[in-house]
């Protein structure tokens, strides 16, 4: 939900998320320096919180604007920052990082402490520390609703807020109104249903090629700022259009991102909406496809990983079973009429022509009929995302 805070609200958000940056890096360098020094492997969250309340505010007493915040929200950041550490440590992902004062900053998060804490209406929402702080569009969030916790988020210079509701709601299976569908998702048309539908890319589109162009125009302008800036002298050096230019690039980038989803979120919504029995998908490894060089740019703008999240998502409401075919299971290359497998075929032929049965058709639609078909599937709660 977008919010319209007041600029006393903006001063209030922003601090917060200074000081939660600030511990966030704080952090992060604590377990480092002690990785380095040998003298311990690990400090975990609860450990720095009480060094940071007892230890470092005695040594550091010019440091007092870090308890002048929530410490719900300094907390939230410690605890965010404890979990990525426990990835890095277990192998499922890298070393965390310092989050940087131009890059994507720390969200604030806000939890209900008393009962008139948290409180939502038609056209605003009274947040903890904050007040009342108004909607830009209303109608999205429930106002009958119990709310546990909101946390607001910076993009773009602009402000949004996340509710975390409680409700007791239980999803039944809904009978099937269709059989059963496949779904061959790619990059030339972005999804290939097997009862003929066709979702093209979206990136190929006029308009998202004029908005590319916009996003470029910005770009080079910000690098002749940046460049400038760096020629001038100490004296003459100001930040003020470098930021102004900085936040144009990333509202463009905010534009791009937001004509993709809302198309993901419409097709998605579409092809449910028919509520078939089931819907079968690949197991794609986005991550390996990710380092062909040539593709990467173009499966990255596809955003497979969020419409898998949004189909999950509306299958859990609908009743419909998710089936996550195996992930080397040949749906391209296997004839839909009598089941050969073409082992030849290249992604340079469209159509698929089976040596055997002289079946003809699209390579798309030939897969999604496969995957309709597949036997050897998971269900989307037992398969891993790739």
């Amino acid at each position: 939900m977008k919010l319209k805070p007041t600029s006393e609200q903006i001063k209030q958000i922003e601090r917060t998320m200074g000081v939660c940056r600030y511990v966030y890096n704080l952090f992060i360098a604590a377990n480092r320096d002690n990785y380095r020094d040998g003298t311990r492997s690990y400090m975990s969250g609860y450990d720095f919180s009480k060094w940071l309340n007892n230890d470092y505010r005695n040594a550091n007493p010019g440091k007092s604007w870090i308890w002048e915040v929530s410490s719900k929200a300094v907390k939230k950041a410690v605890m965010n920052e404890d979990t990525a550490y426990k990835s890095f440590m277990k192998g499922r992902a890298g070393f965390p990082k310092f989050k940087r004062r131009n890059g994507r900053p720390v969200s604030m998060y806000l939890p209900r402490n008393n009962a008139g804490d948290l409180k939502i209406e038609r056209h605003r929402a009274k947040l903890p520390t904050l007040g009342w702080v108004r909607f830009k569009e209303y109608g999205y969030v429930p106002c009958d609703g119990q709310a546990l916790s909101v946390t607001v988020t910076r993009r773009a210079g602009r402000y949004f807020a996340s509710f975390v509701f409680e409700t007791v709601k239980a999803t039944q299976a809904q009978p099937a109104k269709s059989e059963g569908i496949g779904i061959d998702l790619g990059i030339k048309s972005f999804a290939v249903v097997s009862d003929g539908r066709k979702y093209p890319n979206i990136n190929h589109t006029d308009r998202m090629r004029r908005l590319k162009k916009r996003l470029k125009r910005e770009q080079r302008k910000f690098s002749r700022k940046l460049r400038h800036r760096k020629e001038v002298t100490a004296a003459r050096k100001t930040r003020s259009n470098l930021d102004k230019q900085r936040l144009k690039v990333q509202r463009a980038y905010m534009r791009m991102s937001n004509k993709r989803r809302d198309y993901l979120k419409k097709a998605v919504h579409e092809i449910t909406s028919i509520q078939p029995e089931f819907i079968t998908i690949e197991d794609l490894d986005v991550s390996g496809m990710m380092k062909n060089r040539h593709l990467s740019r173009a499966i990255s703008e596809c955003e497979l990983w969020y419409f898998r999240e949004l189909l999950e998502r509306k299958c859990a409401v609908y009743g419909i079973q998710l089936r996550i075919a195996e992930r080397f299971y040949a749906s391209s290359k296997t004839c839909s009429r009598c089941g050969h497998v073409k082992k030849d075929l290249k992604l340079s032929d469209r159509e698929y022509i089976c040596p055997e049965c002289g079946l003809v058709m699209d390579r798309d639609m030939n897969a999604a009929i496969n995957l309709r078909e597949c036997v050897k599937y998971r269900t989307a709660g037992q398969a891993g995302r790739g």
